[in-house]
């Protein structure tokens, strides 16, 4: 099934992902009938007939996707690492000899004390000099190739797991991105990922070296003497009292920052998105104020994590000077008895003072870990969903013997207690074109989308092709449905590649063919360079009519026995509505067509007339038989036929009926004005 839009269709919330090019004149209408553009998919949906206002529904119906636990998460990167035992071994190796090459220069500045106590003389100190200039230079190789090795492999790993983010993340069912609001998806693959990123290129490296700074500077304090590493040990139990304060006040600010942004960026996404409609329904201020809400939740909770981190590190000084405090006491004992020089006691208070910044950085880090983790977590949260075509692995996968289509008891409801669509029974011959239509909220698209696989219904079944859609499992419907709509994406590349997202394998004769097919070969050989010019953002933008006919194309290349269009002729204009009827006309031959029809034109054009009412099917029959029926439909034509009027240029197209409203409509109506 291939989608012309990215969580949904004309009549849904009219959104386009954030990577997508939308087409047309800035066109961003939001669906027919939409509540409102601040309304999630949690909330009022437009084919339940909610009027405006269901914005206030708000984030707390969302469905977020899921959070790893924190064994989860372990796991998941414990499996990447093993695939890269060999660099991670590597990488720790050369920081672990760079550290240890380091910790000699502590000895070599104690030397040259006691060379100076016991006045040898400025020649004796040559040799610990030149040692100190080798053994800086031999540390800073080794901690650049180290820390550069850690941080590719880092980089290895993060790629590894985006990947598998986003190939899950593709296969999810339409319904499940829906219900978690299109926020928490796009801030998990923009916000989420540029923290692990900056964590992994930055946070990984200075960890790893500071982790084994510590390990090893306490061996190198227990060689000089081991007193000296009881009197280091006394910092211990403050940071341990430390971070235990820590911890547990920030990871829950930071998982909470995390859902906070996402739910900003939803609400962001909705208002700049529905920007149009909001003007419509004059929501300005409905929609500044849950900015401004949601912006400051988001605000409050990073000043709460400011507050940690300052009280955490005011801590970290504390134990500073109390551990500094102590080598010094103990070295002033050690060298008073003659234990040790003082040479060996310089090294020691050298050694605990080069601790401080490997100390601070690591339990610093500790802070950026919190960010990090959350955000690992809810990557690794997706990456871990079930994958619906794994858990069918192994089964006979069932194959639809035609195009029909059988609708047996469907129910479905987007809000517990408010269903859209009540016991629908719909039988659709193979290659038959049925138009559904109905007024705004009569549940049209969402039969549409429930045929589609795009949702599940509550009740009753679907079969394509004699098959039960369950038993075709989600790529079975895929390949049985394709369903387009009037938003439509066309992604940045070559025209052919665009294309051959339906059929990857199509060569240019197919592509020509399909263009050919819907009419849009003449301009696509027009283009600098046919259908190898690069089309999409930073390319040539093509036409609302041209868009949607490249859609069409693709719908030809996909070859499925059914066909679902939802408006995808509406926002083309008079004369674009003609060409993309006949090559939607077109593109249908052989094969099942179902028309989610907002103009009567379209209803008339079809085999059979669908009319749906308060989620019901109150009337079926040809355009001919309904409109001698004397019903619901036949009221609807009557009004769209004694509204027909001529236009300046003779198109006879203004006035043409919209059945979202239940009446004529004129082309200079606005969209998102006319359509309420």
């Amino acid at each position: 099934m291939t989608y012309e839009k990215g969580a949904g269709t004309a009549e849904d919330d009219g959104r386009a992902g954030p990577d997508a090019e939308r087409h047309g004149s800035g066109d961003t209408t939001p669906g027919r009938g939409s509540a409102s553009p601040g309304s999630g998919p949690g909330d009022a949906h437009p084919d339940s007939g909610d009027g405006p206002g269901g914005e206030e529904a708000g984030a707390s119906e969302r469905e977020l996707l899921p959070i790893a636990t924190g064994g989860q998460t372990r796991a998941a990167v414990g499996a990447l690492l093993r695939r890269h035992r060999l660099a991670a071994v590597g990488a720790v190796t050369v920081l672990v000899v760079g550290t240890a090459i380091g910790l000699l220069t502590a000895p070599l500045l104690g030397r040259i004390v006691d060379l100076v106590v016991e006045r040898r003389g400025a020649g004796s100190l040559v040799l610990p000099m030149v040692l100190l200039l080798v053994v800086a230079v031999a540390r800073g190789i080794a901690t650049a190739v180290g820390t550069s090795l850690v941080a590719r492999l880092g980089e290895t790993v993060l790629a590894g797991l985006r990947e598998r983010f986003v190939e899950r993340a593709l296969h999810l069912p339409l319904e499940r991105v829906e219900k978690a609001g299109s926020g928490d998806l796009t801030s998990r693959v923009t916000g989420d990922v540029a923290l692990m990123a900056k964590a992994v290129r930055q946070a990984l490296p200075e960890f790893g070296t500071a982790a084994l700074t510590i390990v090893l500077t306490l061996v190198g304090l227990a060689v000089l003497d081991w007193r000296f590493l009881l009197a280091v040990l006394v910092v211990v139990p403050i940071h341990v009292l430390t971070v235990r304060w820590y911890l547990p006040r920030s990871t829950p600010v930071y998982a909470a920052h995390r859902v906070a942004a996402g739910a900003l960026q939803h609400q962001l996404l909705d208002s700049v998105g529905g920007v149009r409609t909001v003007r419509a329904f004059r929501l300005n201020a409905v929609h500044t104020r849950e900015l401004e809400q949601r912006s400051q939740e988001s605000v409050d909770i990073a000043v709460r994590g400011i507050r940690l981190v300052s009280g955490f590190f005011s801590r970290l000084n504390i134990a500073e000077y109390v551990g500094l405090a102590a080598v010094l006491a103990t070295g002033f004992v050690l060298v008073e008895d003659g234990a040790v020089s003082i040479g060996t006691a310089t090294a020691a208070a050298l050694y605990f003072h080069s601790l401080f910044n490997p100390v601070n950085a690591a339990l610093f880090l500790i802070d950026e870990a919190q960010s990090a983790g959350a955000s690992l977590a809810r990557l690794v949260g997706v990456t871990e969903l079930p994958d619906e075509r794994e858990a069918r692995h192994g089964r006979a996968a069932a194959r639809p013997d035609d195009g029909s289509i059988r609708v047996s008891a469907l129910g479905h409801a987007y809000a517990p207690g408010h269903p859209v669509l009540h016991d629908v029974d719909l039988e659709i011959r193979s290659g038959e074109r049925v138009a559904l239509v109905g007024a705004s909220g009569a549940g049209k698209t969402t039969l549409a989308k429930l045929i589609a696989g795009v949702h599940r219904p509550d009740s009753g079944t679907v079969a394509l092709g004699g098959v039960d859609a369950r038993d075709l499992g989600p790529e079975g419907v895929r390949r049985t449905v394709t369903l387009i709509s009037q938003e439509v994406h066309v992604f940045a590349g070559p025209l052919a590649e665009d294309l051959r997202l339906a059929r990857p394998g199509a060569t240019d004769g197919e592509l020509r063919a399909a263009l050919d097919r819907v009419g849009a070969l003449e301009w696509a050989d027009a283009l600098p360079d046919g259908t190898a010019t690069t089309v999409g953002e930073g390319g040539h933008r093509l036409t609302v009519t041209q868009a949607q006919q490249v859609a069409l194309a693709r719908l030809v290349l996909a070859d499925p026995p059914i066909a679902i269009l939802d408006e995808a002729t509406a926002d083309a204009g008079s004369a674009g509505a003609r060409v993309l009827e006949t090559a939607a006309t077109r593109a249908l031959e052989g094969r099942t067509g179902v028309l989610v029809a907002h103009r009567l034109p379209q209803a008339a054009t079809a085999d059979r007339v669908v009319v749906l009412d308060d989620g019901r099917i109150v009337e079926t029959g040809t355009h001919e038989e309904l409109v001698a029926a004397g019903g619901r439909y036949a009221t609807l034509w009557s009004a769209w036929s004694d509204s027909r009027t001529p236009t300046p240029t003779g198109d006879g197209a203004s006035g043409r009926g919209s059945l979202e409203d239940g009446g004529p409509r004129g082309d200079h109506v606005p969209q998102a004005t006319a359509k309420t």
